[in-house]
This record gives C-alpha cells, sequence and structure tokens, in this order.
C-alpha cells in the first residue's frame, strides 16, 4: 500500500520498474463562455493538451477529474456528461516508463477558482477555439478533440 508521500504510480513503479503496465487517467474538456476549451502546455513534454492526470487508490473517476483539474488549472470545476473513455494509446515516457494508458474524459463545468500555472507540471494555460487547436501531445487526446468537434 502507498505511503503517505507516494501517490499510486510512484508506488506501482517502486515495485515494477519501467515495465509496461496499465494506467487510468481522468480529465476533460473545460470551456470559456465562446466556447472555447482550455489547454494546458505540459511540463513532462511541453506539449499541449487536456487538464488530466492519473486516477488514484480510492478515487473515482470524477473525483479524481476535479483533483486534476484544481491541480493543474487552479479552478473549482464539476464534472458533467461523460464524453468518452479512450484505450488506443502506448506510452513510452521520457524516463523510460512504459505503460497502456486508458483516459476517461468527462465535460468539466468551472464553479471557482483562477486560472494558475505551477510552472512545473503546468507551463502555460490558453482557451483555443476549436477549429484552431495546436497539435497535442497524444492520440488520445486527439481523438478526444474530434469527438468534442462532432458534437
Amino acid at each position: 500500500m502507498p505511503n503517505p508521500s507516494q501517490n499510486y504510480i510512484q508506488w506501482l513503479r517502486s515495485k515494477v520498474g519501467h515495465a509496461k503496465i496499465i494506467l487510468i487517467f481522468a480529465g476533460g474538456c473545460i470551456f470559456n463562455e465562446k466556447k472555447e476549451v482550455l489547454l494546458q502546455r505540459r511540463g513532462d513534454s511541453n506539449k499541449w493538451g487536456f487538464p488530466g492526470g492519473a486516477i488514484e487508490l480510492g478515487e473515482t473517476p470524477q473525483m479524481a477529474a476535479i483533483r486534476e483539474a484544481k491541480e493543474e488549472t487552479g479552478l473549482d470545476v464539476e464534472a458533467g456528461r461523460l464524453i468518452g473513455i479512450y484505450t488506443d494509446c502506448d506510452m513510452a515516457y521520457p524516463n523510460g516508463d512504459q505503460a497502456q494508458s486508458i483516459v476517461i474524459a468527462f465535460e468539466l463545468h468551472v464553479v471557482g477558482g483562477e486560472l494558475f500555472c505551477d510552472k512545473e507540471e503546468t507551463l502555460e494555460l490558453k482557451y483555443f477555439p476549436l477549429d484552431a487547436m495546436p497539435p497535442l501531445f497524444c492520440k488520445q487526446h486527439e481523438d478526444l478533440l474530434r469527438d468534442i468537434r462532432s458534437q
């Protein structure tokens, strides 16, 4: 069982090293009043993506999406409808970790907070029109973008 100073992935990696594992992530789409979507420029890849992260032990996907949105954007959100579940992605991280990732994505509604970048996990936050999006960091985020564009 992870100790309080470790998150689930750190604990799991301490057991299996860089071996390929299945990881489940939750996150989503935050829209502004202009129907633009919020993206974060990620500290791990310097690429753009939707806010989200790994589900911790004891969390539901909705709880994880809400927590990750707060950690990565500074915004307080509520999880709305499920947009999709994205499974077609093998990831190789710069540190050598391998994973088959599953992403559960929700529409997230802002209820408070202020945009904030920690300059480590999140380098930049910006709202983009759906027809002028930057390249996204992985296929799952591209598939999510395709789905929100088609709704």
